[in-house]
């Protein structure tokens, strides 16, 4: 039996042209990029070329770009990096943040910031009316997801720039599950930072990258050397950077069909679902076409996943930095208070490159045996 992956929003797995990229950069570029010699050159060359990469597929500068060692670093130096550069002591966020937001925000709250956390609509959208009724003088961040890593929701991200428009609050965008699957402008969102990682577009773990618009104040995090322009200190990953770059321009290459390819999965699997009579409720409205989150009422998510996994179909409760976790999703929590039973019944299910149409519907017709088995 064919094990089918269907935890992409988790991780991805790495692209063969990307590991080929890297392979020669660990053979051959083992010199520090700030040194000055030829070794040291060839290096930066690297970076350099990965930074225009990079920044040009998100319509920005390469002084824009900081590369990171992931998503949550990407989101902690800016969350920290702001407001450590800034005077105020307000911050806004929301309460379905991924948790390298929500937790870096609580620890300013710890330092003596007041934190707003506004709550989702049911259908899982942030109402940019509740970020303008937030805001205050003291305002020194908004920091809003761009879609969300548990039910793929698109958040309102240009209506809320808008909002912020001659306000001194600087906007911060998580924008890892976007990646790959929406068109990211960063001078279209008019965002401030906007955090990246790798291993969510088929790059390898361990590298990401923050957008820092320029003229945007932002204190290092790390303290060492005077890389990435004084922001991030360390000597930069190298490899892992040129995967990054083969990665997204793999991604930008592809990225029309990859968006209707993704979109024909997700139809294909809840239709398959409903053809074997499976009941179903689908948790949010105006997702992006690789991730979707179901809803399997008088069933429990641990047992469920247990049986998925026996029947070789890899799926998630949500967020993998709480896999594991028997907690209920704080996502669903927030999008469903008066349904506390959507928060120990749903799966996340979501698609990605090793996908096939034929594997899709087998592990739909999986899925809903599994279901049957155990709602008898």
């Amino acid at each position: 039996m064919e094990a089918i992956y269907l935890d992409h929003a988790a991780t991805t797995p790495v692209h063969e042209e990307v590991i080929q990229a890297m392979i020669p950069v660990y053979r051959e570029v083992y010199g520090n990029p700030s040194s000055i010699h030829q070794f040291g050159r060839k290096a930066r060359k690297v970076l350099d070329e990965a930074r225009r990469t990079v920044a040009s597929s998100l319509g920005a500068g390469e002084k824009e770009i900081v590369f990171t060692s992931g998503g949550t670093e990407a989101d902690n130096l800016a969350i920290f990096g702001v407001t450590e550069a800034r005077e105020g002591s307000h911050v806004i966020t929301t309460s379905i943040e991924h948790h390298a937001v929500l937790h870096a925000v609580q620890a300013l709250e710890q330092k003596g910031y007041e934190v707003t956390y506004i709550d989702p609509e049911p259908d899982g959208r942030i109402d940019p009316e509740k970020v303008k009724e937030a805001l205050r003088e003291d305002t020194v961040l908004v920091s809003v997801m761009t879609v969300n890593n548990e039910t793929g929701v698109r958040q309102p991200i240009e209506s809320i720039s808008e909002i912020l428009e001659g306000h001194q609050a600087y906007f911060h965008s998580d924008g890892v599950q976007a990646l790959g699957v929406e068109h990211v402008d960063v001078k279209r969102m008019n965002v401030d930072l906007m955090a990246f990682s790798g291993h969510k577009i088929n790059g390898p773990k361990g590298v990401g990258f923050l957008y820092v618009k320029e003229g945007v104040p932002l204190s290092s995090r790390m303290y060492g050397g005077e890389q990435e322009r004084k922001r991030r200190a360390g000597t930069e990953n190298v490899q892992a950077i040129k995967g990054l770059e083969k990665a997204v321009q793999l991604m930008d290459e592809n990225k029309e069909q990859t968006i209707t390819r993704y979109e024909g999965f997700k139809t294909l699997f809840l239709e398959t679902l409903h053809q074997e009579g499976i009941s179903f409720e689908v948790n949010g409205e105006g997702t992006v076409p690789s991730i979707t989150n179901l809803s399997f009422s008088g069933l429990n998510v641990e047992t469920l996943l247990t049986n998925f996994d026996l029947e070789k179909v890899a799926a998630s409760s949500g967020s993998a930095c709480t896999a594991g976790s028997v907690e209920p999703s704080h996502v669903l929590s927030a999008m469903f208070p008066v349904e506390p039973e959507r928060m120990t019944n749903s799966i996340r299910f979501s698609f990605g490159l090793h996908n096939t149409e034929d594997n899709v519907e087998e592990a739909a017709r999986r899925i809903a045996a599994v279901c049957k088995r155990l709602t008898k």
